[in-house]
């Protein structure tokens, strides 16, 4: 259940139209949706302030569609991460006002759902245009869990010139996810010169010795400046969710 449902519940049963045992029935009943290839937990989004969150890689196009449908018919906020076109093609069938992002391989709806709950800006910096599809996946997690958003791409090391000039706008952020392959020196560079969170995305993006991220991972993992913390290769939905966390007024 939502926590405006609950609240809604709840001044019903103060006023006496509804029974403690139809309080009781009415919650117990919308925590779990059990489906035969899935169980939805709507409990999530009081839990933990966010819906439960579809990951499309490897699922069915109907798996995913039919999940969706439970999510948004239950009033929730939908988000498919690593969703192909046809899994939107799917979605859309069944959620007419579903809105796929190609580059973040993002699906959403009930976008007008969302309730700026940030404190300040959660700002999405990338070390090359390679890594902007790890980027983007960060931006709409933050954006749908309420959180004002920026991007800043196109600013790694290579030209170290680049990050330097945007001093201004890394300074007033108040959550800083970066986003990096190759050796991933931008996170230490970019925790160097801020006293905020920054949060180190290691992307796949590299020649053959970064072997697919591992080489950013540690070298994030080994950043000498203070406050980087580093969630795994490609794992823009980790880092835009927990800048949610780290942001919320």
């Amino acid at each position: 259940m939502t926590e405006s449902s609950i609240k809604s519940l709840l001044q019903n049963y103060k006023r006496g139209k509804v029974s403690a045992y139809k309080v009781i029935e009415e919650i117990s009943s919308g925590m779990l949706e059990s489906m035969e290839f899935a169980t939805v937990d709507h409990h999530r989004e009081l839990r933990q302030g966010f819906p439960e969150v579809i990951l499309g890689e490897g699922k069915s196009t109907d798996q995913v569609a039919r999940i969706a449908e439970r999510i948004v018919h239950h009033g929730s906020i939908l988000l498919v991460t690593r969703a192909s076109r046809e899994h939107y093609r799917a979605v859309k069938r069944l959620v007419r006002k579903a809105r796929f992002n190609e580059v973040a391989r993002t699906i959403c709806a009930n976008e007008h759902l969302i309730t700026l709950r940030g404190k300040g800006t959660v700002l999405i910096v990338t070390a090359g245009t390679s890594d902007i599809q790890v980027a983007e996946e960060a931006y709409e997690t933050a954006r749908l869990m309420g959180n004002l958003a920026d991007r800043l791409f196109d600013v790694g090391v290579a030209g170290i010139h680049r990050i330097l000039r945007q001093s201004s706008k890394l300074r007033n952020a108040s959550v800083i996810i970066v986003v990096a392959g190759m050796e991933g020196a931008l996170a230490s560079v970019v925790g160097g010169l801020v006293n905020i969170p920054v949060i180190a995305v290691p992307t796949s993006v590299g020649y053959g010795a970064s072997f697919g991220g591992i080489a950013a991972l540690l070298g994030m993992l080994n950043s000498c400046a203070a406050g980087v913390t580093v969630v795994n290769i490609d794992n823009g939905f980790g880092a835009g969710f927990a800048a949610s966390l780290i942001n919320r007024k």
